[in-house]
């Protein structure tokens, strides 16, 4: 896990977007020109990536690292989040969603945040479970409804009880 060179941005953004195509289709074509676009995150977001011994992107995620950023969805302040997370379909089941969910928490603990928000939609199956397992909990007061037909849960992570 690290963040993403410059000539790898292009990669991370297309390992997310055929995650998301993997699990629900090529539906809302905008939302997965804006996943591919790691490189536009990157200007002020670190995208963070896991790497095989290869060099090959296996799975990136955006770390958005306090409520004022423009990636910023439902953190409140003194509060990180992190977006857009998908593993290559081929490579799921080696616990690597975990790792770069943990390392976006474990950046908002380096950067002094009090807790940690997501978005996920209602459909995201294995991302809640994920979440639930990292300590993650739904704040339904959060939800967030971003497009007509598009409703996201919010999960939150308080950090203050961590050691």
């Amino acid at each position: 896990m690290r963040e993403a060179r410059e000539d790898e941005l292009d990669a991370a953004g297309a390992v997310v977007a055929e995650a998301y195509i993997a699990d629900y289709g090529p539906r809302h074509r905008a939302y997965l020109d804006q996943i591919r676009d790691a490189r536009e995150r990157a200007r002020t977001c670190p995208v963070l990536v896991a790497v095989d011994g290869d060099g090959r992107i296996l799975g990136s995620v955006t770390y958005v690292p306090d409520h004022q950023n423009p990636w910023a969805e439902t953190e409140a302040e003194g509060e990180a989040g992190f977006r857009m997370l998908g593993v290559d379909p081929d490579a799921r089941g080696r616990g690597i969603g975990e790792r770069l969910a943990a390392a976006c928490v474990e950046r908002a603990v380096a950067d002094g945040r009090r807790g940690v928000a997501i978005t996920s939609t209602p459909a995201m199956h294995a991302a809640h479970r994920l979440y639930a397992r990292m300590g993650f909990v739904r704040d339904p007061t959060r939800d967030l409804d971003p497009i007509p037909g598009v409703h996201l849960y919010t999960f939150t992570l308080a950090l203050a009880d961590r050691p």
